[in-house]
């Protein structure tokens, strides 16, 4: 196996797994742990993974995106938590929009049942979740569903979007950086979530500590868009500082 292939199996390991541990990689491959290091610093300088201490992870991009399905495996404890502390920021919003994405789920979950709300949403396991509660109008967007993240996406859920004002929305991404802002890997997803920028009022960014640097294909906000990002500890707090030296206050639960 040359250094390529090499290569293209600790990706696809990484990329079936969540993550991989050097120690482990070295001794399936037959090769030294310095080996696997070099390798996972080429993958990353790539852009296809995030080093770790010991092992790395893999950067979501346009050939490659987990599914809903999985990501509710993934840091079940920290999207608990940062979903807790992103709801306790509703303030007096009456329409919300809550994004695709397992952690969005979480905040949809978590808002209160006590007082009337309008919910924007394009994921259809959020709508499905609010649907019953009694005063919780829940306003689906239409479009192509995607299969892997069961949300609605293309111009028949940007053009719902246009005509709308939106007190407060919590979305996702798949990569945040100081460079680059917030990335996806879709432009079908970057379109709805460009948009809902754009129509909403005030803008909080909820993810896991592993978003942060990371880069995906198609960008759609600035991290300076957003009034506050919602992590975890995992985060340090040194990059937690440089973050909100863009504009954002910076939530670590």
């Amino acid at each position: 196996m040359d250094a390529e292939e090499r290569r293209r199996e600790i990706l696809d390991a990484a990329r079936h797994a969540g993550s991989v541990d050097v120690g482990k990689l070295a001794a399936d491959l037959g090769v030294s742990k310095e080996t696997v290091r070099r390798d996972l610093r080429v993958l990353e300088d790539h852009g296809l993974v995030r080093r770790t201490h010991g092992g790395a992870y893999p950067v979501e991009s346009a050939g490659f995106e987990t599914t809903l399905a999985f990501r509710t495996t993934m840091h079940v404890p920290e999207k608990s938590r940062i979903a807790a502390a992103a709801a306790d920021l509703l303030g007096d919003a009456e329409t919300v929009f809550i994004d695709e994405g397992f952690t969005p789920q979480l905040i949809a979950e978590a808002l209160p049942r006590d007082r009337p709300l309008t919910v924007i949403t394009a994921s259809l396991s959020a709508a499905s979740g609010l649907a019953t509660r009694e005063n919780t109008t829940v306003l689906l967007l239409g479009g192509r569903v995607r299969g892997g993240t069961m949300a609605t996406v293309d111009h028949w859920a940007t053009h719902m979007l246009s005509g709308f004002v939106i007190d407060l929305a919590f979305i996702g991404a798949n990569g945040i950086s100081r460079q680059y802002g917030l990335t996806t890997p879709d432009p079908a997803v970057s379109e709805v979530k460009a948009r809902v920028v754009k129509v909403s009022r005030r803008r909080v960014f909820s993810g896991v500590h592993n978003k942060f640097g990371a880069v995906s294909f198609c960008r759609f906000a600035d991290v300076s868009d957003f009034e506050t990002i919602v992590t975890d500890t995992g985060l340090p707090l040194t990059e937690a500082n440089r973050y909100s030296l863009l504009g954002p206050q910076i939530i670590r639960v």
